[in-house]
């Protein structure tokens, strides 16, 4: 083996052994270059703390306790240059003491022979002096504060601490964990959340070791330790676990108070194995109001044991991690919040409406940011239409996405009442000026005829949308801008174009093409682009499915490209053919309810739907006879086939009628009651020039 080879030796699971204790999980162990034909002797120390060969560093008594005077040796002098291209070993980190317990391998006679070999792993570092506590205590909290969530604090305290300052830890929490100013309700429950120790056997690559390290071990007490303790503990209130977390301060295992707490917390089995004496710390974790947990730090009989200083270092190390996880908790718990708002905010599932099928997508701006003003909606409407709405409400707050919910909510509301969309954005103008002078906001908003294969289209200031046709061509609908929603003093205006059966409709936000890689008309030329070389995919005669559509859309966002959270709403329309609606005006008569019968019996006879014919007639009957009585212009009659029959009947009264029960001498009064108990589905829609009552059969 080469004199000069630096070997570091891994002490976790994860990360090799570096120079800094906390951030490198112990010191570095390395052999020097031979000097004169004899191979400089690794600085070592007994178990005992006494040196053990020349070199080392020799303690002073007790006049000069905590101070360290270097014994001159040859050791001490400069190395030799090193060979070329030899590996440079890095110097051991100052401050750092001996390792401990690393005996050398002993000739025949007691000589000690020098074999260059490393060191086993797993020695936590003796901290003698006041300078390498401070650096470990920075490093370590340095680690901890890096954590963002939960997992991530208490694994960085488990691996600052072994095998630097401990062989082993155990890390208990509250469960559940009390959120800022609660209070939890019950008795106190620990939860064991994590453990950590030092392997009992881990080999490095390329390097052997001794041959007394090279044998099976056997499993030591902190090995058992993991198997034998309990996962929860409750806190009995007067108990020695109660009194213990109430004190805060950290104490040793053979401490009164700990020796009666540590049974309660790791169960009679468990608390057998802890090593006996100044070997264990029992530190509690003290968040902001209280005590949200417990660290048991230990380490094996043959180490040192822990002196009165450490308990210091082991407040400090439970203070940080308490005080992290106590602001992980909180993070989580608005990020939690604020991810329900939003998932609330946005529907749950999409309609089916007649002749038009629907697809969605929503990305916030970041995971770590999932609240934003962005939404869509799809709204079924009377007479087998469906609104289509997209809006961007400005800014990525709580606040955004609290207007854009009563955005959302309005804009519901009025599609309700069946406005023009025009109308409907003139009525959302005036909502967001009600909610502040600075409540800006984007929205486009379509309705579409499966019946008339029409679609009417209003702007407020929003990305045009984009018809993808069936052979295959994509173009920008060339819609009237409009101003945004919040300025006020605007109209706007409404244009009606064709919707083709197999074209896809595709509606978004501008963070779908805009970026600060590229401005929004680039983006939505680029994705025009995208639209139809997917649609080449698939052939002319067929158009793309809608969700493949939609993720092969977002597959055109590159790195950067997500400045904006995004939210996307595709139709393909279907519409219905002109053979499968029939529509008639009836004259509000008395001889109106038996023409609208025979009407009806000719349809379903055409449609070959004539088992149906008893119900319709019967229910027809009764909706027109109700119209009839309260009209004062043509009542409108039509019937459509697709997967159901669907019947409405129209007219010029704005009162919806109400279900209610009939007495026995009643004369009227029941024709609702036939309706809910035959029909499939039924309703009442208020219409700005009347209503429509409509209901369902099915077809088989």
């Amino acid at each position: 083996m080469d004199a000069t080879r630096v070997t570091e030796q891994p002490t976790s699971f994860e990360r090799p052994q570096g120079a800094d204790p906390a951030e490198g999980r112990g010191a570095l162990r390395h052999t020097p270059k031979q000097l004169g034909g004899s191979a400089a002797l690794p600085v070592q120390a007994r178990t005992d703390g006494t040196p053990s060969g020349p070199g080392t560093t020799a303690p002073c008594g007790k006049g000069n306790k905590g101070k360290e005077h270097p014994v001159n040796g040859p050791e001490h002098s400069q190395p030799a240059a090193a060979e070329p291209g030899a590996h440079r070993p890095r110097p051991a980190p100052e401050g750092i003491p001996p390792q401990p317990g690393a005996e050398q391998e002993r000739a025949p006679g007691g000589q000690e022979r020098r074999t260059g070999r490393p060191l086993p792993p797993g020695r936590p570092t003796p901290m003698r002096r006041d300078g390498d506590r401070l650096r470990f205590v920075g490093a370590a909290t340095r680690r901890i504060a890096r954590g963002l969530d939960l997992d991530e604090i208490v694994m960085g305290l488990c691996r600052a601490t072994v095998p630097t300052f401990s062989d082993a830890i155990l890390v208990y929490l509250r469960d559940p964990l009390p959120v800022g100013d609660e209070r939890p309700t019950g008795p106190v429950v620990l939860r064991l959340r994590r453990t950590d120790r030092i392997p009992e056997e881990r080999d490095t690559d390329g390097v052997l070791l001794p041959p007394a390290f090279e044998q099976e071990p056997e499993p030591s007490a902190l090995a058992e330790l993991s198997s034998l303790t309990t996962e929860l503990c409750e806190v009995r209130p007067g108990g020695a676990l109660n009194e213990v977390l109430r004190g805060v301060r950290p104490v040793f295992a053979d401490a009164p108070a700990a020796r009666a707490a540590l049974p309660e917390l790791l169960g009679e089995g468990a608390e057998t194995v802890v090593p006996s004496g100044q070997h264990a710390i029992l530190a509690p974790l003290r968040g902001r109001r209280r005590v949200i947990g417990a660290a048991l730090f230990l380490r094996r009989p043959e180490r040192l044991a822990f002196e009165a200083d450490d308990l210091l270092v082991a407040a400090q190390l439970a203070t940080h991690s308490a005080l992290g996880i106590d602001k992980a908790v909180l993070y989580g718990r608005e990020a939690y919040i604020a991810d329900e708002l939003q998932r609330t905010m946005l529907p749950e599932t999409l309609p089916r409406p007649t002749g038009v099928r629907l697809a969605s997508r929503y990305l916030p701006a970041a995971e770590t940011a999932r609240v934003g003003g962005d939404w869509y909606d799809a709204i079924p409407l009377p007479g087998s239409r469906v609104a289509l709405v997209v809006g961007d409400v400005m800014g990525h707050s709580m606040t955004s996405a609290a207007i854009m919910g009563q955005l959302r909510t309005t804009a519901q509301t009025l599609a309700g009442l069946d406005l023009p969309p025009q109308e409907v954005l003139h009525h959302l103008d005036e909502q967001a000026q009600r909610l502040g002078t600075d409540r800006m906001a984007t929205c486009l908003y379509a309705v579409y005829d499966p019946v008339t294969h029409r679609i009417t289209i209003a702007n407020a200031g929003h990305p045009p949308p984009v018809l993808l046709h069936l052979g295959g061509r994509a173009e920008v609908l060339r819609v009237p801008p409009g101003a945004p929603i919040g300025v006020g003093g605007v109209d706007f205006e409404a244009v009606e174009l064709d919707a083709p059966a197999g074209a896809t409709l595709l509606l978004y936000t501008d963070g779908l093409v805009e970026s600060r890689l590229r401005d929004v008309w680039t983006g939505i030329e680029q994705l025009r682009e995208k639209l139809a070389a997917t649609a080449q995919l698939t052939g002319p005669d067929h158009p793309p499915p809608l969700e493949a559509l939609c993720d092969e859309v977002l597959d055109m966002l590159g790195p950067g490209d997500r400045d904006d959270d995004i939210a996307l709403l595709a139709a393909r329309f279907d519409g219905i053919a002109p053979s499968d609606v029939a529509f008639w005006r009836l004259e509000p008569e008395e001889t109106a309810p038996g023409q609208a019968r025979r009407l009806a019996r000719r349809a379903l006879a055409r449609w070959d739907l004539e088992d149906l014919s008893d119900s319709v007639e019967l229910l027809v009957s009764e909706v027109v006879t109700n119209a009839v009585r309260y009209a004062s212009r043509p009542v409108t009659l039509r019937l459509l086939r697709t997967d159901v029959l669907r019947c409405e009947v129209g007219d010029d009264v704005p009162q919806l009628p109400r279900l209610r029960q009939a007495r026995a001498t009643d004369e009227g009064g029941r024709g609702l009651y036939l309706v809910n108990r035959l029909a499939r589905r039924w309703g009442a829609t208020r219409l700005s020039t009347g209503k429509v009552v409509w209901f369902e059969l099915n077809r088989s």
